[in-house]
């Protein structure tokens, strides 16, 4: 390329020279504002001394012009008394330009080397083109360099960069010249993890950490950190290379995943290679359809719970013996990954409000009553069960919160029974009974079974409707009590809205409720956990009963998904409000004498920080919005 240095100001010559140079002789030359500069246009100083640049430039002017000037300049570079001089000057010079300059100059020009012509200085411009590029009126008009420019910074946006270190050491190592070709090949001791991102990516985060607890070593794309599939044919490599296993995510949303099927089908190409019909081990998250190529192959069921799908999951690892270690690290890239996604905190405090109603009073004391005579166990025993308050067996007697007079009128007909102790309810909760050969534990799980009776026993009358949960009872709104559609109440006076607890959606009746929990610690009170059961909508109010846990636990995840924490929080409030009324507490009975109360409202907590969520809506828009599935847009929840 030819260069006019004419298109350069003085002041654009004497830096693009100074780079030239500068570069040439490997040393940053120091430069100075524009003014008289006394023949220095560069320096480098040194203890011994100094090197001096002086930088000529003359556009279209002959030699005679630069041989003239550099005469008049003799006296002020003999005052220099530089170490070393150098002339760079944008007229071209022949050989014997350079010989009459150099005697011109004198002793402190070392050789005519030192003399940078315009010919030299492009010769420097095609050595170092960085310093062409910074130089950009020597190239404006160049087609070519504007391309080239174009292309590198192209290249660069689009670069990637350098492989995620995670990855790079499941590949295989390239080939030396120093290699052993009969080196073993890689140790297939990896679990590939095949997922759907960002669908599958709370799953994988779940799990992953959980095997490599265990001694596996796991890999899923989240670990490179990068989004999308920058590193898709790297990973494809490495699971060809290094996976014992492949774990496939089954949901139909994540098999209609392109990238999925394309991992899949690298998964289907290595077990046949390899023989191994149960390379690839299906998940199932939920009913999925078939997938060509797994034949027979039985998914662990993560359906019914991921902690119980774990279990199986490593009982099939360990019986199909994938190679796990003694040493059990797991990759810090899960958490990192994870905190990505994370809330922010805010440093103010926010009130929140519990699924805790505390229990503000309850019978001083519990009695035992034993008969002053023979009585068959059998007998009382289902006489006990009849009793229409909380009783507990014991030993040849039983507990009551009920007064000497009300049983003898609900138990007359048994036998005759006394109150042969009473011990304080806190006493008895906290340190059990000696004298009854009940210690603290079995002694709190007897009352805490009492409570649970009284609850029961309160939502019964209410007119609830009950349904039985694995390990536990709950209540929920019948149609006797809240209408389909109906919207309940709830809220201080001033704040009143109003939520629904029962409604249609997709073919089914959906009916709030709650399980309530007695519990001693770190004071008395219940906890109410939410609840939502189902019936087929036939027309009728109460549809039909789902006798299927199963499918009643599908509905629960598909229709309940989108509710938000305002919605099942407006839901509690509303069922409260139907249980206490007019009133400010739940009385649940004990006995006809006695009863358990509790507030009707949650109990609220203050946290010292609170969250700055993305998404925050005000409570209209909240219940209204149409990601919140399984019911019909106008079912919001709205001013009382």
């Amino acid at each position: 390329m030819d260069y006019d240095f004419s298109k350069l100001s003085h002041t654009e010559f004497e830096s693009l020279a100074r780079d030239l140079i500068g570069r040439a002789i490997d040393v940053r030359l120091e430069a100075f504002t524009e003014g008289p500069d006394g023949g220095i246009d560069g320096r480098y100083v040194t203890e011994s001394g100094a090197l001096i640049l002086q930088v000529k430039h003359y556009q279209r002017s002959p030699f005679s012009a630069l041989k003239t000037t550099m005469t008049k300049e003799r006296p002020s570079i003999d005052r220099l008394q530089s170490k070393r001089y150098i002339l760079a000057t944008s007229v071209p010079l022949t050989p014997g330009n350079k010989t009459s300059l150099a005697t011109i100059i004198g002793p402190t020009l070392i050789s005519p080397g030192d003399i940078f012509g315009a010919d030299d200085l492009a010769a420097l411009l095609r050595e170092f083109p960085e310093v062409e590029r910074a130089h950009s009126k020597l190239w404006s008009g160049s087609t070519t360099m504007l391309e080239t420019v174009v292309t590198d910074a192209v290249k660069k946006a689009l670069a990637k960069p350098g492989l995620p270190s995670v990855l790079a050491r499941l590949l295989p190592t390239p080939p030396s010249a120093s290699a052993k070709p009969d080196e073993a090949p890689a140790q297939h001791d990896v679990i590939f993890l095949l997922k759907a991102s960002p669908t599958d990516d709370e799953f994988a985060l779940w799990l992953a950490p959980k095997l490599e607890a265990e001694g596996y070593r796991v890999f899923a794309d989240i670990l490179t950190l990068q989004p999308g599939d920058r590193w898709r044919r790297e990973i494809n490599a490495a699971l060809q290379y290094r996976a014992a296993k492949v774990l496939l995510v089954c949901t139909n949303t994540t098999l209609e995943d392109p990238h999925v099927l394309d991992d899949l089908e690298i998964a289907f190409d290595v077990a046949k290679e390899r023989g191994d019909k149960r390379f690839i081990v299906p998940l199932r998250l939920e009913s999925f359809r078939k997938v060509k190529g797994l034949g027979d192959a039985v998914p662990v069921d993560f359906v019914r719970g991921w902690g119980e799908g774990l279990a199986l999951l490593l009982d099939a690892l360990k019986r199909q013996k994938v190679p796990r270690s003694d040493e059990r690290v797991i990759d810090p890239n899960w958490e990192i990954f994870r905190r990505r996604g994370a809330i922010p905190l805010v440093n103010e405090p926010e009130r929140l409000t519990s699924n805790w109603l505390r229990v503000v009073e309850a019978p001083d004391d519990i009695h035992y009553y034993e008969s002053s005579g023979v009585v068959d166990q059998a007998t009382l025993k289902r006489a006990v069960a009849a009793f229409p308050f909380p009783a507990a067996l014991h030993a040849a007697g039983f507990l009551s919160f009920a007064n000497e007079a009300e049983i003898a009128e609900a138990l007359g007909g048994v036998g005759r029974f006394r109150a042969v102790l009473s011990i304080p309810i806190v006493e008895f909760v906290e340190h059990g009974s000696r004298r009854l050969g009940l210690l603290r534990q079995p002694a709190s799980n007897i009352i805490n079974t009492m409570f649970k009776e009284a609850w029961f026993g309160f939502c019964r009358k209410r007119g609830l409707l009950e349904y039985r949960y694995s390990g536990s009872i709950g209540f929920h709104a019948s149609p006797g009590l809240a209408a389909t559609g109906q919207r309940i109440p709830w809220g201080r006076q001033g704040d009143r809205r109003s939520s629904m607890l029962r409604n249609a959606a997709k073919g089914y009746i959906w009916q709030f409720g709650v399980t309530a929990l007695p519990t001693f610690w770190p004071f008395w009170h219940f906890k109410l956990k939410s609840r939502v059961l189902f019936a087929a909508d036939n027309g009728t109010p109460s549809g039909l009963e789902i006798d299927d846990a199963k499918k009643m636990h599908r509905l629960r995840r598909s229709v309940c998904k989108g509710w938000r924490n305002k919605q099942w929080h407006g839901r509690m409030l509303a069922f409260l409000e139907l249980l206490s009324g007019e009133s400010a507490f739940i009385s649940l009975p004990l006995s006809a004498s006695s009863a358990v109360i509790m507030e009707a409202a949650p109990i609220l907590f203050s946290s010292p920080v609170s969250t700055a969520l993305p998404d925050v809506l005000d409570a209209d828009d909240e219940e209204a919005d149409p990601s919140t599935l399984g019911r019909p847009e106008t079912e919001e929840e709205v001013e009382a």
